[in-house]
């Protein structure tokens, strides 16, 4: 029977219903009531500390489950705050529903007032609104559908005269429950593509972001064609454990592992989207042939021309592809040599690869003490990475398990998410450590969220690579002087103490004999996150040092 109730509470009970269970935000009066009525639907609220925190956990969490969350704002600067976050979930195809409260329709004097669908659209996030109290429980449901079966970040804007009418749940119409739709696979466009596996003498299979639930049949298309394996950046651990698998493609990857693809004659890409980080500028795909195959056909040639673009679903694809090339012979050998499978082996990860190491005294050297930190946590891990002059080392040199344990969100090219990406993907999956890699700027421009994390009591692994500066400026310059420095550099920090002030544990290394520390809390409950603030040589990252790095900081 339906019932009379605000239109906030009824919001709340229709995405309750629709399966919504993780909700992050900043609470204010615009949406303090849709909030509430979320929880006593069943959905757990984590409270941030600022609006950007929440949308960037939202967004990690998304990520590592594969799962709708939700982000709740006040309205105006509730969510120009959040939009940094927005635009990171939004370039990442990130299910993601912000619940943004608006002020009440008409009044463009109140302070709170902004376009805020102008505001949403800009940074390519999908706006969606509450139109009327008779509307709303299908407006809301309908805006998370959009977020789930297309995977959009969608903003839906609820004006706050609108959250205080009255209205029927359940609706007089039912909710449309939603598929997505599997593109048909062109058994022409398949056999183009056998035929060019056919052919191939050292093909590759790229698996991106949108190929993890079509790993398993992908590994099988790479064995039946004799290609070699490897992720992009968004895709890392798709094939992990496959002995012809490569770690990670792009500026991330080993020199070895790129001379690889560099020398293959095929790349297949499967959920990729062959950017100019994963085809390092495009050196590592020029003059090879490509293919890529996404469910998006607006993808597909984005970022580089290729010789076949194919929309289906990478299931259904590799699946196709197998059984054809398959009812064509036996399995090639193709790409798995002998000699190959050695030079896989001895490139997949950083940790194998020689480090040159530069003695500074009181300093330590950031790869060494990554590598150390790799073989010293569990490998049931989730790691998170933050942009800048040092995000190689976390993002290189730190194994992962698998597609879930892996999240980047440098789509946006913005750094200080990563301690809130950390946060969300911590929340994601409990079972695993969080390990986080952030240099000492990105840090301190969310150290906030330092609270949130122990509030929690999240034992997650912070490894904050300090330098004192915005390192990559400084090696971006190498022909600055000393004075046009001074505007990337700071005095050096006492991190360490900055946390606990904040409610973590802290350690500051300056030597390798300083992470014994590190070596007692990993023994310990991990109640609390543990920061170590790690004093680091001021020698450019082997990123930077290879021309591969990052635009911003």
């Amino acid at each position: 029977m339906a019932q009379t109730m605000r239109v906030a509470d009824a919001v709340g009970r229709v995405l309750g219903d629709l399966g919504l269970l993780q909700i992050f935000g900043v609470v204010g009066s615009g949406n303090f009531r849709v909030t509430n009525a979320l929880l006593r639907e069943g959905a757990e609220f984590t409270a941030a500390r600022h609006e950007m925190g929440a949308a960037t956990m939202a967004d990690a969490y998304a990520r590592v489950t594969g799962d709708v969350s939700a982000v709740s704002l006040h309205q105006g600067c509730g969510l120009t705050n959040a939009l940094t976050g927005v635009a990171e979930a939004a370039k990442c195809h990130t299910p993601v529903l912000v619940l943004a409260a608006d002020t009440a329709q008409g009044d463009v004097t109140s302070n709170f007032y902004v376009d805020q669908d102008a505001l949403v659209a800009s940074v390519g996030a999908t706006p969606m609104r509450i139109h009327s109290a008779e509307s709303a429980v299908t407006d809301a449901a309908r805006a998370y559908h959009v977020a789930q079966v297309e995977r959009r970040t969608v903003v839906l804007s609820m004006p706050i005269d609108i959250q205080e009418e009255q209205t029927q749940y359940p609706a007089a119409r039912p909710t449309t429950a939603l598929s997505r739709p599997q593109p048909a696979v062109s058994h022409a466009e398949v056999q183009t593509l056998v035929d060019l596996l056919d052919a191939a003498e050292r093909p590759v299979i790229v698996g991106g972001r949108g190929a993890r639930a079509a790993k398993h049949d992908i590994r099988e298309l790479a064995e039946t064609a004799g290609a070699l394996l490897i992720a992009s950046g968004g895709g890392r651990g798709v094939f992990e454990g496959d002995e012809w698998a490569l770690d990670i493609m792009g500026g991330f990857a080993t020199e070895g592992a790129a001379a690889l693809v560099r020398e293959s004659d095929l790349i297949v890409a499967f959920g990729a989207s062959l950017n100019t980080w994963t085809t390092r500028g495009g050196s590592l795909t020029d003059g090879t042939q490509l293919v890529q195959i996404d469910d998006r056909a607006e993808a597909i040639g984005m970022h580089r021309g290729v010789d076949l673009g194919i929309v289906g679903d990478a299931a259904a694809v590799s699946r196709a592809a197998r059984d054809a090339l398959a009812a064509m012979g036996p399995a090639r050998r193709g790409y798995r040599s002998p000699e190959v499978a050695e030079r896989v082996r001895s490139s997949r990860y950083w940790k194998d690869q020689p480090v040159e190491r530069i003695e500074e005294p009181g300093y330590v050297d950031p790869a060494q003490l990554t590598n150390e930190l790799d073989a010293l946590v569990p490998m049931e891990r989730t790691v998170v990475v933050d942009g800048g002059n040092v995000n190689c080392y976390p993002g290189a040199h730190l194994r992962v398990p698998d597609d879930a344990g892996f999240v980047l969100p440098l789509s946006f090219q913005a750094i200080g998410m990563g301690l809130a990406s950390a946060v969300g993907a911590a929340i994601a999956r409990r079972d695993r450590m969080t390990v986080l890699g952030v240099g000492d700027g990105s840090l301190l421009m969310a150290a906030a969220e330092l609270e949130t994390a122990a509030r929690l009591g999240l034992g997650m692994l912070i490894v904050v690579y300090n330098d004192a500066a915005y390192g990559a400026e400084i090696h971006l310059f190498p022909d600055s002087t000393a004075e046009e420095q001074e505007i990337v550099r700071f005095p050096d920090t006492d991190i360490a103490s900055v946390a606990r002030g904040y409610g973590c544990d802290a350690v500051t290394v300056r030597s390798m004999d300083d992470i014994e520390p590190v070596r007692a809390w990993l023994e310990s409950p991990r109640e609390r996150p543990l920061v170590v603030d790690a004093k680091i040589t001021g020698r450019p990252s082997w990123l930077m040092a290879a021309g591969h790095s990052p635009d911003h900081k």
